[in-house]
């Protein structure tokens, strides 16, 4: 009897997950989505493979799907995974999740131990690959009488080097405003024995260059660090930071930006009509040259590079405002998109970088694993693979029964984490560690 898999979305990173299902398992695999001809296409006619119009919002067919099915895998919206999640529980199913264990998902995980399923979250790239490399490398280190005093992890989706051809040194292939909205999170670490707080409004303004082999990026802090000092067992680490990568150039473009206010999320009235009008007021000023009034409130001359990029994005231009966009930044975001879009033939990117400080008696030495992938011409890019194939992994190998774990989990155990990453590497997902 075959074991069958419910599939909740059908977005943009779902085809590597739907292939790696169909080609080497022997599940059935149901896709439940809003689009289902999108859906279909992706199935290429493989018998083990259907596809149901189906809205996840929908209280009774979710509830239906969850109990025909052995295993469900959510990638909707993270808001949503709750309401799965206690269908799973009803019907005591697995579940599998690419986002970060939210305080709802959390409250399950004594029901999730007493019914005896295993809600497994954070599969993704980060967080997900990010976890199992660094336990990884963690583990290696204390098993060899070694403790990890410093840890500092980067991680970015980016266009290839030869695709790095707009002012902001970054493209979207999906929706940009969670881009933005990550970029006014509040952040904290632990920088040697010191605890660092940033406020969201200041982030752009609190970055390093680092170097990943020949690659140089800017990393800025990546929310609250600190949790993961509990989450990865590290209790003698003096230094805990968790970044993100960009390209040179976005931490000033994107700090002058906030000053001005265009990653503002509250509802906005728009009296203005054009881009120029609406870059205008934000400076304060009722009339004058746009590009000018940036210069005067930000004290940047008007050659500088932020301005400059301002300009190529359009913001100082009579484009006309976007009628379905309710919030400033809303507006910026479909202005980015229109502008920062991957061409055919173009390659993303996704680079993994984890620094460690291990301390071994009297000697410390430094540890480094990285993950470099490209995504494939015309073909599924770096950040689909690297976000769903774990996620189709994890999946298989707990229908298999081949992770006995209960509760709300994260990739953190060896058990889950080892034969994760080997298949990854059959696949050419390889985090290089050097050092060890």
């Amino acid at each position: 009897m075959k074991h069958k898999i419910l599939l909740l979305g059908s977005g943009l990173v779902t085809g590597p997950l739907v292939d790696y299902l169909l080609d080497t398992g022997e599940a059935e695999l149901t896709i439940a989505t809003l689009e289902p001809d999108k859906a279909k296409a992706m199935l290429r006619g493989h018998q083990n493979g259907s596809v149901l119009h189906m809205d996840a919002g929908n209280d009774d067919d979710l509830d239906t799907q969850v109990r025909a099915h052995d295993c469900v895998i959510s990638l909707l919206p993270a808001p949503m995974h709750p309401d799965v999640a206690r269908k799973c529980l009803k019907h005591k199913k697995h579940l599998v999740t690419a986002s970060y264990v939210s305080p709802q998902m959390k409250a399950f995980d004594a029901d999730a131990k007493k019914s005896g399923v295993l809600f497994m979250n954070e599969l993704g790239l980060d967080p997900g690959i990010d976890h199992m490399s660094a336990m990884r490398v963690i583990n290696h280190v204390q098993k060899t009488g070694g403790l990890i005093t410093g840890f500092r992890s980067y991680c970015g989706g980016l266009p290839a080097p030869e695709a790095n051809n707009n002012p902001l040194g970054y493209k979207f292939s999906w929706a940009p405003r969670g881009v933005f909205t990550a970029a006014t999170n509040n952040a904290r670490y632990l920088w040697d024995n010191q605890t660092i707080q940033i406020e969201g409004s200041e982030l752009f303004n609190s970055w390093e260059n680092i170097s990943v082999g020949d690659l140089v990026f800017e990393a800025y802090p990546n929310r609250d660090s600190i949790p993961y000092l509990d989450i990865y067992g590290l209790k003698h680490a003096e230094t805990m930071f968790r970044g993100t990568l960009r390209y040179p150039g976005w931490c000033h473009t994107l700090s002058t930006l906030v000053k001005l206010g265009y990653l503002d999320q509250d509802k906005h009235s728009f009296s203005e009509k054009t881009f120029a009008e609406l870059t205008l007021k934000l400076t304060g000023k009722k009339s004058g040259n746009s590009r000018k009034a940036v210069s005067d409130k930000t004290g940047l001359d008007v050659s500088d590079s932020a301005i400059q990029t301002m300009e190529w994005l359009g913001l100082f231009s009579d484009d006309p405002l976007f009628n379905e966009a309710p919030t400033i930044l809303d507006q910026f975001a479909l202005k980015c998109l229109e502008k920062m879009r991957y061409e055919p033939g173009e390659r993303d990117m996704v680079v993994l970088h984890h620094i460690f400080e291990a301390t071994y008696g009297d000697h410390r030495k430094m540890i480094t694993s990285s993950l470099v992938d490209y995504g494939i011409p015309n073909g599924y890019s770096a950040m689909s693979r690297t976000v769903s194939l774990p996620v189709a992994i994890a999946a298989k190998l707990m229908i298999e029964g081949k992770i006995n774990l209960t509760g709300v989990r994260i990739p953190v155990d060896a058990n889950v984490y080892e034969p994760i990453m080997k298949e990854l590497e059959t696949m050419n997902i390889s985090c290089i560690e050097k050092g060890i």
